[in-house]
């Protein structure tokens, strides 16, 4: 039996130590980064005009700015005088870097690493240019009132957008290295004088305890922090709006942002959360509490629609109008298959026509979505496949479902929708009322880093006042109570 080596203690002893002799160094980093293979991995070697000593650049060709490169650091080299290295190469970003660890770890992530023969210690400059999408409008968070701007896969980007919107010494930028194989940085965004610092220690201690390999994007990231991996409800808010998470940020929440992700992560999150929008504030008070209300309605008609209309026609016809019981035997009187049949078989299909038209190209999908709806929906009802009743239930019922546009909340919505479907069929609404009570029950025990997620209405903490519907902006005085900030208080009151 051979003894078990954890991966990142095997690889640290292979690092060698920063030797004073650039031949050494350049053998060694040859091999590392097997040089004679890899096309886009470069040296540039040169003899440094201030110390009259040959030096070497090393960086990957793909993932630099060559003119800066050029500009900043081979000319200088060449021209200048000085006394030390740091004083010729003038960049505003050089700094030493003292083992082959740290060499791997930067040439990684975009910067030119130089050796001086005679020296122990190698200088790092960043000089990355990552390519990347412009700032685009956000695809799946749209609003009609209100900054149209969303996150992109550069992290430097997504910051500066977040500072843009907030303007506080406070708003501390703290970085994280995660991954054993291929280093990655994580991000959080957090006001110093008000995040609950029990609550930043549980994120904190989450990200240090990864030990994956690699940890790509904020979306595998998520995956590996939250705290309950089988639930079917998130406690992570997944947001590509920067005005969004500046919002949250602003009442004493952390923001995670990581590179290659158009999006961030809000931690901790209540169930409220995910049926707001940041238009809800935008427009006016009444307006914006008149979306809500939709929203909501919405929510309610696309859980349980379905399973009330098989609960009520299979177990307890007599609370139907007479005319309307008469129409809906009629509709069914050829159709072979029992109600809960014809409920789920519509409901899949309907799921299908969804996931087909997304994975379908953009310009083709909605009229492939709409078209194949209609023409499944029809053909059914006259092949007396399904009732014509069943495909008005199941578009409302889908229909509906995209008034939720978090996009994680959406997915569980749909997986509730089936198990309330099956609990209707079992026993009416008799099991349909337990199965909701069982459900309620679950999501009351759920927690996201320590905050209930009923919270602040249950268990009732202060706070602005909007979980179901806003209050007038001029009278949210107080934070979100239940993340315990350290200032709870807004503003004073009039």
């Amino acid at each position: 039996m051979f003894p078990f080596v954890k991966k990142k203690d095997k690889q640290q002893s292979n690092y060698k130590p920063i030797n004073k002799k650039l031949a050494t160094n350049d053998k060694y980093i040859g091999q590392l980064f097997s040089a004679k293979i890899n096309s886009d991995f470069a040296v540039r070697e040169i003899v440094a005009r201030y110390s009259e000593e040959k030096v070497a650049i090393y960086y990957y060709a793909t993932i630099v700015n060559g003119d800066k490169l050029y500009k900043g650091i081979i000319r200088p080299l060449l021209e200048n005088v000085g006394k030390d290295l740091k004083e010729v190469v003038t960049l505003e970003s050089i700094n030493e870097v003292n083992t082959f660890e740290d060499v791997v770890e930067h040439i990684n992530s975009g910067k030119a690493i130089i050796f001086e023969n005679g020296n122990d210690t190698a200088y790092s400059v960043d000089i990355a240019q990552f390519q990347e999408r412009g700032i685009e409008k956000s695809e799946n968070e749209s609003i009609i009132k209100g900054p149209k701007e969303a996150f992109t896969e550069s992290l430097n980007t997504n910051i500066s957008l977040i500072r843009k919107r907030f303007h506080d010494k406070q708003l501390i930028n703290e970085t994280h290295k995660i991954g054993e194989r291929s280093k990655m940085e994580v991000n959080m965004l957090y006001v110093g004088d008000l995040v609950n610092g029990e609550i930043l220690k549980n994120v904190k201690d989450r990200i240090k305890n990864i030990t994956a390999d690699n940890v790509r994007n904020i979306e595998i990231l998520e995956q590996h922090i939250e705290e309950r991996p089988y639930s079917i409800v998130p406690s992570i808010l997944y947001t590509e709006r920067p005005d969004n998470a500046a919002s949250y940020i602003e009442e004493g929440y952390i923001v995670l942002l990581m590179d290659n992700s158009p999006a961030c992560l809000v931690v901790p999150i209540t169930f409220w959360a995910f049926f707001h929008s940041p238009e809800d504030r935008y427009l006016r008070f009444l307006f914006g509490n008149f979306t809500r209300i939709i929203r909501f309605i919405a929510f309610f008609i696309t859980v349980f629609v379905s399973s009330i209309y098989v609960g009520i026609s299979t177990f307890h016809s007599q609370m139907i109008p007479p005319d309307l019981l008469l129409a809906i035997t009629s509709a069914r009187e050829r159709v072979p298959f029992p109600l809960i049949l014809e409920v789920l078989l519509m409901e899949v299909a309907f799921e299908l026509i969804r996931e087909a038209g997304i994975r379908i190209p953009n310009p083709l999908g909605p009229t492939i979505g709409i078209v194949g709806a209609l023409i499944l929906g029809q053909a059914a009802v006259e092949a007396n496949v399904i009732s014509p009743i069943i495909v008005l239930v199941v578009a409302l019922s889908g229909l509906t479902s995209f008034a939720v546009v978090d996009v994680s909340m959406n997915y569980s919505i749909r997986i509730s929708r089936f198990i309330f479907i099956f609990a209707a069929g079992w026993f009416g609404m008799f099991s349909l009322t337990g199965a909701f009570l069982l459900w309620m029950m679950y999501l009351a025990s759920l927690k996201s880093f320590g905050v209930p997620f009923f919270s602040p209405l249950s268990p009732g903490y202060k706070s602005p006042g909007n979980n179901l519907f806003r209050k007038i902006v001029k009278k949210e005085i107080w934070r979100s109570g239940n993340v315990q900030p350290k200032d709870i208080k807004k503003k004073q009151t009039n």
